[in-house]
């Protein structure tokens, strides 16, 4: 029988030679040096061999035991050889089913009842939280604690919302491929019962007109890319929700420099169903005060064109992300107080109050502002036409969204300021 040392001094010669152990195992020693373990083995009159792998990668304790693991198998009328094929090739099925590639399977049998904009926000959810930790691996591999992990993650940085909805996410992919029978066991089930608790309610919002200016100054006096704060001012002037915002397209600004500015937001980016997406009747019309006018002006001259004027900083081509925003608000000290979802609540109370004061307008036109500001906030209306909510009112609309322009931006400098630094 052969011993380690023995295997450690074998030299190579000018012909491959063998040294032999017991049960048909020997080293093979090659003229190049290499040296590798192999089994001899009968199958009825065939003589056949089975390699193991190299020395001393491959110990002789270890080439021992996978000898006699071959030897049970042929005691068990089984060739081995054929038994590691069949083991290799549901290997290769089980590296093939990657979370990645359900995932995807998901989304692609999923996405015909989606929006765009959802697709592409689940899409980026999982590129950059859930792929890079556990993309690449075979699904039946992947346990709870990995993706507990995962989740973990997602919580630190604030977003308990969203680890929630990843984690449904994720449990959906295995729900899938359990029926397929690709797996049998969903390891994200019931999850989210380990996970923070999410906070129901309204979005946390600042009240009034003075606590709305001193976000501003506090979120513009920081240090930070200029669209960023560009984009905070624009949000709080058209009180649009944050993704609107993020996806905006320079085309969909019309006449800038003429009397009557709008934003024409298509039904796709709208928070609306499927079916009412891909209806032109349910595009949103934002009427733009003077002070939008002129930021909307300062970010796109910034931005240098392209389809998305609140580009990322790392990409031209694609938006700031939806925690971009978020992240500034919370460095200038608002965690909790204001969210940038704020302003729709911020711009809702602030008007809704000054049209209960305006005494110079009568009651019947005071209430009629109530239900102004809010077609504002593009709330759909059921029993009215699109097509009347798209234009409805817009003299007023304009009216308020200026006086909302005008009380937001008494003590704020230019837009074009915030961006002066940056161009030097």
């Amino acid at each position: 029988m052969l011993t380690d040392v023995a295997c450690r001094k074998a030299t190579p010669k000018d012909r491959a030679y063998k040294l032999s152990d017991a049960g048909g195992l020997y080293l093979e020693v090659l003229p190049s040096g290499y040296r590798s373990w192999r089994l001899k083995y009968r199958v009825g009159k065939t003589e056949k061999r089975l390699v193991f792998g190299s020395y001393p990668e491959v110990p002789l304790s270890r080439a021992r035991q996978l000898r006699d693991e071959a030897k049970q198998l042929l005691r068990e009328g089984k060739d081995p050889s054929i038994v590691r094929k069949q083991r290799a090739a549901e290997q290769a099925v089980r590296n093939a089913n990657t979370f990645r590639s359900w995932a995807e399977d998901w989304i692609s049998s999923e996405s015909p009842t989606w929006s765009t904009k959802h697709r592409a926000d689940v899409e980026n959810r999982f590129e950059k939280d859930v792929y890079p930790k556990i993309g690449a691996l075979p699904l039946a591999e992947i346990t709870s604690p990995m993706i507990l992990a995962v989740l973990r993650r997602v919580e630190s940085r604030g977003a308990v919302e969203t680890s929630h909805r990843i984690q449904q996410r994720i449990s959906e992919v295995y729900v899938r491929a359990i029926v397929a029978g690709a797996v049998d066991r969903n390891p994200a089930a019931d999850m989210h019962k380990a996970l923070s608790r999410v906070r129901r309610g309204k979005q946390p919002a600042v009240r009034t007109v003075a606590e709305a200016v001193a976000v501003l100054k506090a979120v513009e006096a920081r240090p930070s890319h200029p669209l960023v704060k560009i984009a905070s001012r624009l949000l709080a002037l058209t009180a649009v929700r944050p993704g609107v915002l993020r996806l905006a397209d320079p085309r969909e600004f019309e006449d800038l420099d003429g009397p009557e500015p709008i934003w024409r937001i298509p039904a796709e980016k709208m928070k609306l169903d499927v079916d009412r997406k891909q209806e032109k009747a349910f595009e949103f019309i934002v009427p733009l005060s003077t002070q939008a006018v002129a930021t909307v002006k300062a970010a796109i001259a910034f931005s240098g064109g392209g389809s998305v004027i609140f580009r990322s900083v790392r990409s031209a081509r694609k938006p700031i992300s939806d925690s971009t925003l978020s992240k500034a608000y919370r460095d200038a000290g608002y965690s909790g107080k204001h969210v940038p979802h704020g302003w729709r609540s911020t711009f809702s109370t602030v008007m809704n109050e000054l049209a209960g004061q305006d005494r110079s307008r009568d009651a019947l036109t005071r209430i009629g502002d109530r239900a102004i500001i809010d077609l504002m906030l593009a709330h759909v209306q059921e029993g009215v036409e699109p097509t009347y909510n798209r234009a409805a009112y817009m003299t007023r609309r304009r009216e308020l969204a200026q006086e909302w322009g005008d009380a937001l931006t008494a003590e704020l400098p230019a837009p074009e300021s915030l961006i002066e630094g940056a161009r030097r």
